[in-house]
């Protein structure tokens, strides 16, 4: 039976999460139609665009994200203590950029305005200004946000009406630090893994390849969560491992998970090394993140799995 939505969300356990949505189309979301010969190729733009400009409003980050034909992945990481700190005015003004809001609310963000506004009417801006914080924080708010807005752009494209998805997103938590890189590598791989790309810098429409492209700027991208290096360094804000450590782990597990290409992974990566996984259960890792695990990642499910995995192995060769 599934699980309610607030009940495989707990900010309290992890900040991080990996989504996906699915298309219930036979002409997909992107790609092009064999049947029609139209491509779709130009949505994947749409979804791109919607999902970092969702990053710039709310209080959630985009760690890794790929569009692909017929689905999206994203890796998001849900900052509530920066949604608490905002002021009613900027909450408000940052919901407005994507609802009308109500009249109250409209004649407080103008302060021209706002000073002829009574004490109740200030009391009742305020409790409604509480309630947008609360879904400028939640994740099941910000995927609304991007998929009905494409839903609704692809229903206008196709003259049609009707269900653009399959149903709700899927959510996945992820507890730890050994399985947040292991999400965002199976997520910046999926091109590589389609044969949609030879390469992670030629991932088109995936977190890896901006970030690839503003690494030769030196720098990181804005519209995606930093890495932060040093997870013991309280005062930096971001991923908490080095982003040249990430840009090699991926291309040394999409290296050797490509079926055209053989080699293996080098084991000295210092997440692997802290969770104690070597090289070839992180690669079946990252290829079983959606089939081997359901609502939740972390190093005491993974070993778990690899325990009953390396058994039923054990037991076939007897």
């Amino acid at each position: 039976m599934p699980r309610p939505r607030k009940a495989l969300i707990s900010l309290s356990e992890t900040p991080y999460y990996h989504c996906v949505s699915r298309c219930v189309r036979r002409a997909f979301l992107c790609g092009k139609d064999k049947f029609t010969g139209q491509s779709y190729e130009h949505r994947r733009q749409w979804v791109e665009d919607r999902l970092l400009s969702l990053a710039a409003v709310f209080a959630i980050d985009v760690c890794a994200f790929a569009v692909m034909s017929n689905h999206t992945h994203v890796v998001l990481h849900v900052n509530k203590a920066e949604a608490l700190a905002w002021s009613t005015t900027e909450v408000l003004i940052r919901w407005h950029r994507l609802h009308q809001g109500t009249v109250l609310t409209r004649r407080f963000v103008n302060e021209a305005e706002r000073a002829a506004m009574s004490n109740i009417e200030l009391n009742a801006v305020e409790k409604t200004a509480e309630v947008y914080r609360e879904r400028l924080h939640d994740i099941s708010w910000f995927m609304r946000s991007l998929n009905e807005h494409i839903a609704r752009q692809a229903n206008k494209e196709d003259k049609c009406t009707g269900r653009f998805w399959e149903g709700r997103f899927k959510s996945q938590a992820l507890l730890d630090e050994t399985s947040l890189a292991a999400c965002m590598a199976y997520v910046d791989l999926n091109p590589v893994r389609a044969h949609m790309a030879s390469t992670p810098e030629h991932s088109n429409h995936t977190s890896i390849q901006k970030r690839i492209n503003a690494v030769k700027n030196n720098r990181q991208p804005s519209t995606l969560y930093p890495f932060a290096g040093n997870p013991s360094n309280n005062l930096l804000t971001g991923l908490p491992f080095r982003l040249e450590d990430y840009i090699q782990l991926v291309e040394e597990t999409g290296r050797n998970l490509h079926p055209k290409k053989r080699g293996t992974i080098i084991s000295n990566q210092s997440i692997l090394e802290r969770a104690g996984i070597n090289s070839a259960d992180w690669s079946w890792l990252v290829s079983s993140i959606e089939t081997e695990f359901s609502n939740t990642l972390c190093v005491s499910t993974i070993k778990r799995k690899l325990y009953k995995r390396d058994f039923r192995k054990t037991v076939n060769l007897g």
